[in-house]
């Protein structure tokens, strides 16, 4: 069987953040002979590099060349700045620029040219004040998919965690927690674990959306007419579902232990434990795309953009999830060193 290089299209998010220099980093540390693709203008490598105090070659990306990447080397699909970047400094003329690199790397992983995507972080207020409506990476990949179901995942090595609602104000979540999303979801992330983590049969851990669950009716009622009865069909069809859980109990060890994922209602239901636990180094991952998409778990922190301040490891740990997930899914792809959660260089 003839092998071929992985090849990992990167977004640096929004220029002014610490997205650039992130990246700078992982080419100096390496993905293991597979390819680093970064879309975007070649110009934000440069001033990153000169931030980070590394160098490296930034080379025109051939879709025609299947082989490892040398060390030091990264390639480029570029995509030009509408205004000159400055670290730490929102531009809303490129707004639509950080858009445009989301859509190329998309249009690029669905054709097959590209076998995952990395996101670096965005900014959604520059976007939205630019006149670009924008609620996130997972949303807008989605609709670039064709609207397919899609579930935010976000993983450590010790914990993952889904949700039903994402990017959504708390006073609406209540109404968004319906019979047809929730069993939309729950299908798309036991197939999403299946398909990309290998898992025979997931086990999923599933939360109440009120206090104590519910507390039998007393603190809520959706566990009883929504939550319940939909775990209920969906065990029919062979998903191993465990819950209505109460969140305040839900993430003890013993918990933990019998479920490969948990399945929060809303945002910041699930996410403060997940982020406790591993901030920095967790991954965001959207299940239910037709390709492979993972992001760091942090935003632009542009108070520490151009410092040399930012850490890297979630950027790191996004990249090795998506050569271990494409890797998976390609056979044919060359073999890859990856040892604890690290590539070895």
């Amino acid at each position: 069987m003839n092998t071929r290089a992985l090849r990992i299209a990167i977004s640096a998010g929004e220029p002014a953040g610490i997205g650039p220099e992130l990246i700078a980093r992982a080419i100096e540390r390496g993905a293991g002979g597979a390819q680093l693709v970064y879309v975007g203008d070649p110009s934000l490598l440069e001033s990153a590099s000169r931030v980070v105090r590394t160098s490296f070659k930034i080379e025109r990306f051939d879709p025609a060349y299947y082989g490892p990447m040398p060390p030091a080397t990264v390639y480029f699909v570029p995509q030009k700045l509408a205004q000159a970047n400055e670290f730490g400094f929102l531009r809303l003329a490129n707004a639509p620029y950080v858009l445009s690199v989301l859509q190329r790397i998309a249009a690029g992983c669905q054709s097959g040219e590209f076998d995952a995507m990395v996101t670096g972080p965005v900014h959604k207020g520059v976007i939205n004040d630019a006149g670009i409506s924008f609620s996130g990476h997972t949303e807008f990949l989605q609709q670039l998919s064709g609207g397919a179901p899609v579930v935010m995942l976000l993983a450590t090595e010790k914990l993952k965690v889904a949700l039903v609602t994402t990017h959504l104000a708390l006073r609406h979540v209540a109404a968004e927690i319906t019979p047809m999303r929730l069993n939309s979801v729950i299908r798309t992330l036991d197939r999403g674990m299946r398909e990309q983590f290998g898992l025979s049969v997931p086990r999923i851990g599933v939360l109440g959306l009120n206090p104590h669950a519910g507390e039998g009716g007393h603190l809520g009622v959706e566990e009883i007419e929504i939550i319940e009865p939909v775990l209920r069909d969906l065990r029919t069809s062979g998903i191993n579902l465990l819950g209505p859980w109460p969140a305040d109990t839900a993430f003890v060890p013993q918990r933990l232990n019998e479920v490969d994922v948990i399945l929060a209602m809303y945002h910041d239901q699930g996410l403060p434990v997940l982020k406790a636990q591993g901030f920095g180094e967790a991954v965001n991952i959207t299940l239910g795309l037709p390709f492979i998409r993972t992001s760091v778990d942090h935003g632009t922190a542009l108070e520490l953009a151009g410092k040399a301040l930012a850490r890297p490891e979630s950027l790191y740990a996004a990249i090795d999830y998506a050569l271990k997930l494409a890797a998976l899914k390609r056979p044919d792809s060359a073999h890859l060193d990856i040892s604890q959660g690290a590539i070895a260089q």
